[in-house]
């Protein structure tokens, strides 16, 4: 394939990438006004519903403006040889395979995340207040905004550098080194994300003595699940969503509780939440998540040592002289149907995970109470309660509310589970 030929490929990616997910976004906004089904009628009252349907509609508009602004934007780039100009612009001011690859991808993302800081102003600062949800303050905004900045200079920068010298250095072989970098960091931050990451942007303290702790410590030795890490993250200074997670594994495994779930659920409900997250633990997910993500990343980078050092793709982007940086801009748009199909298989078997999770809920402690948590929480977000088959097949890593209350519901007649 000639140059020309690959630009206007990648071109094509691109535009029908964006035409595939509108026009799935659209069949999904077609079915807002679908009155919601009877199992999940005492979700909402008339006026809550109608307000959710603003919501989503709002999210909607504004995710349609916000697409089409980033997409035409990119075009431009491209159209303007705006790859060309970065690198050589980085070239100018550094020298070396990989300060010019740091330096090109640096002016990369800082240009992209400033071009975003205004939409992302707007979603929080007035979709999310008119709606209130909003709990962010102006100063927290610019601070994790600069903290995602710091994190991506001391985590991100040694990461891409070491890549880009197993590259310079080992060749076609390249991948492997990478892989293996890339696998020992995630499974560290697997561990150690809660405790390394979280609080630089978040408070966590001990759940404190009282009875959901009794309560929570209680179903945990029933189902010999060991766990003396139960945190309370502060959620609230955020946003009023809540939620509730598990993370780490063996020594360094806990769970955390957004303060604004133990505002709105009962103890019951929240016992009934992290019998869910339990039995993600019990059933392996997380492993096999990690493995599944191991698996997919060495995917990604075999198929980008056959390709990243062909001229081809530099000269796609108007670039004479082929690198790392330019082989992975054109490598990663080129990678996008392969990335989607693993997207698909990865959001089935997390459907599937969390029908396991609620299943184990429901053997191990009851079903009301985690029916009724699902209905709070989902009302409090004012969540989508009819979306359309497709767009939940291509993009929910969860089933719908309606699919989870019928799953839980399901031989509940069975005194075992009642």
């Amino acid at each position: 394939m000639n140059p020309t030929s690959l630009f206007y490929l990648l071109i094509g990616i691109l535009i029908l990438n964006f035409i595939v997910d509108k026009t799935l976004s659209y069949l999904n906004a077609k079915h807002y006004n679908d009155p919601i089904p009877e199992p999940l009628k005492d979700v909402y009252d008339t006026d809550e519903y109608r307000k959710s349907q603003e919501y989503k509609k709002e999210q909607y508009r504004f995710s349609m403006f916000s697409a089409t602004i980033s997409l035409v934007a990119t075009l431009l780039f491209f159209f303007l040889d705006g790859f060309a100009y970065v690198d050589a612009l980085a070239r100018s001011l550094v020298s070396g395979a990989v300060w010019v690859g740091l330096v090109f991808f640096g002016i990369i993302l800082l240009a992209s995340d400033l071009v975003s800081i205004p939409f992302n102003y707007y979603r929080t600062f007035v979709i999310e207040e008119k709606y209130g949800f909003n709990k962010t303050t102006i100063k927290t905004f610019v601070l994790d905004k600069l903290k995602g900045w710091i994190m991506l200079l001391v985590l991100g920068a040694p990461l891409l550098a070491l890549i880009i010298w197993f590259y310079e250095t080992t060749g076609a072989d390249f991948w492997l080194y990478a892989w293996a970098v890339l696998t020992l960091f995630s499974v560290i931050m697997n561990m150690f994300y809660a405790k390394l990451i979280v609080p630089l942007f978040n408070k966590q303290t001990p759940l404190d003595a009282g009875s959901l702790r009794t309560k929570i410590e209680v179903y945990a030795r029933s189902v010999g699940f060991t766990i003396d890490k139960i945190f309370v993250i502060d959620g609230s200074k955020r946003s009023t969503k809540a939620n509730a997670y598990f993370s780490g594994f063996g020594s360094e495994k806990r769970i955390t509780l957004y303060d604004t779930l133990i505002k709105d659920l009962e103890e019951e409900e929240i016992v009934a939440v992290l019998a869910h997250e339990v039995g993600h633990y019990k059933k392996h997910h997380i492993l096999f998540n990690l493995a599944a993500s191991i698996l997919t990343t060495g995917l990604m980078l075999w198929l980008l040592s056959l390709f990243v050092g062909s001229s081809v793709l530099s000269e796609a982007l108007n670039v004479s002289q082929p690198s790392f940086h330019i082989g992975l801009i054109a490598f990663g748009i080129l990678y996008t149907p392969i990335s989607e199909i693993t997207g698909l298989l990865m959001n089935y078997l997390s459907r599937v995970f969390e029908y396991q999770a609620d299943n184990y809920a429901k053997t191990t402690y009851r079903w009301q109470p985690l029916i009724s948590a699902l209905k709070k929480l989902s009302k409090n977000s004012l969540s989508n309660l009819t979306p359309h088959p497709a767009y939940v097949f291509m993009n929910y890593s969860h089933p719908t509310l309606l699919q989870r209350f019928q799953n839980l519901k399901k031989d509940s007649d069975n005194p075992t589970i009642a």
